[in-house]
């Protein structure tokens, strides 16, 4: 693309945005929450507090507003059970979680994952 292209399609993107943004500005709704957003900032100045504060006021049990997030929930997912294969030609065997056992990943990269999977032994 040449220069003179690639100018005239930015000059025609700021155009875009410059129309999209005197809309905006126009907009009763945006009106409101602008004012809404300034009340409640004189108010929070006025009482000598923050944002941060009126959250943990109103949800204590929630993150601060700075993007600390909540412990996550432990126990929310049944363990995985642990599986047993026993390589019938060698009588070799190994018990796994997952598919991430580097023995289970040779036998399955030799053998096949669905023939492997048949020689999970019952629990």
């Amino acid at each position: 693309m040449s220069r003179l292209a690639e100018y005239r399609k930015l000059e025609q993107q700021i155009a875009q945005h410059a129309a999209q943004l005197e809309s905006f500005k126009h907009d009763p709704a945006l009106q409101r929450e602008i004012e809404f957003e300034t009340r409640l900032k004189a108010l929070l100045e006025g009482y000598g507090k923050r944002l941060s504060d009126v959250i943990s006021l109103l949800e204590p049990n929630k993150a601060s507003v700075k993007g600390k997030a909540s412990e996550p929930v432990r126990g929310s997912r049944r363990p995985r059970q642990v599986k047993t294969y026993r390589n019938p030609l060698t009588g070799e065997i190994v018990e796994s979680k997952g598919g991430n056992n580097k023995l289970l990943g040779a036998w399955k990269a030799q053998f096949g994952h669905e023939e492997v999977e048949s020689w999970v032994t019952p629990a």
